[in-house]
């Protein structure tokens, strides 16, 4: 045994080993940047006003409730939760049903034009759509409504599902497609019951991402929602008043709004990234 380990230590030379430890100092800076902002934000939700303000009850103070219950009370969250929930979903789901039949379109026909224009319009900042988005639904006199908040994040879910579920579509052979046309399938048969099944992993994918920006998306709601159909990024603006900021609440806010996301990115990290780097891979 001593032998063994004396000839694998030898194998470590002195670039592998500076190589390994910067790497580890990379990952360490990494996560120190992205995890101090919400520790900070998930312990500031449980503080007072007096001590978030003060420098010595960063670690050490006595957590309180008040924040949360306040947020589901007083400011009532339920509504933007609601809100929030119907707009994603039903964004997500939309595009699933109109970006799945295009993305196939795409991948089996060649259609590089088409997709040229979507990966266009998945670059162009989404910002840039407000004003037209505005006047357009203004003059229908849809804003403030839930078909707005929808079919705005429609605008970037949709490029979105066609960009990841493409390679899937063009990996799959040809000829699975033609036994079961032999069979007396048709091409919606052979799509739902051959192509979904077999690009589940891609669809999954771009369904969490998408998923995810229309629960996070601030400037749609800013613009489009109303006091009835405002979703959670909009509704923290009612901590933040003209002579001071309600910093427990906003903390409890922040926290209510992104613990879900956070959930979801855990639990389902191993899925999204398999599906990105397979998809890649695949196309």
């Amino acid at each position: 045994m001593k032998q063994k380990s004396r000839v694998s230590s030898r194998h470590i030379t002195p670039r592998k080993f500076w190589m390994k430890t910067i790497f580890w100092i990379v990952v360490v800076v990494i996560m120190f940047i992205n995890l101090v902002p919400i520790l900070w934000m998930v312990s500031a939700s449980f503080k007072t006003i007096v001590d978030i303000m003060n420098p010595a009850k960063i670690f050490v103070f006595t957590p309180t409730l008040k924040n949360y219950i306040e947020v589901f009370t007083k400011y009532d969250f339920i509504k933007p939760i609601i809100n929030s929930l119907i707009v994603s979903v039903s964004a997500t789901a939309l595009a699933c049903i109109l970006g799945l039949p295009a993305a196939y379109s795409i991948a089996r026909y060649k259609q590089d034009r088409l997709s040229l224009v979507i990966l266009a319009v998945r670059i162009i900042p989404a910002i840039s759509f407000l004003v037209p988005w505005y006047i357009i639904f203004s003059r229908l006199k849809l804003t403030g409504t839930y078909a707005a908040l929808i079919m705005a994040n429609l605008l970037v879910s949709l490029p979105l599902i066609v960009w990841i579920v493409t390679p899937y579509f063009g990996s799959i052979p040809r000829e699975l497609e033609e036994a079961a046309f032999i069979d007396g399938s048709s091409v919606t048969g052979s799509f739902l019951r051959i192509m979904i099944p077999l690009s589940a992993p891609g669809i999954f994918t771009a369904a969490i991402l998408s998923f995810i920006y229309a629960w996070n998306n601030f400037l749609f709601s800013l613009i489009l929602s109303s006091s009835s159909t405002r979703t959670l990024p909009m509704a923290i603006f009612n901590f933040i008043s003209y002579t001071s900021v309600n910093w427990g609440g906003l903390m409890a806010a922040a926290v209510v709004i992104t613990g879900p996301v956070i959930v979801i990115s855990i639990v389902l990290q191993k899925y999204v990234v398999s599906g990105l780097t397979a998809g890649a891979m695949k196309g």
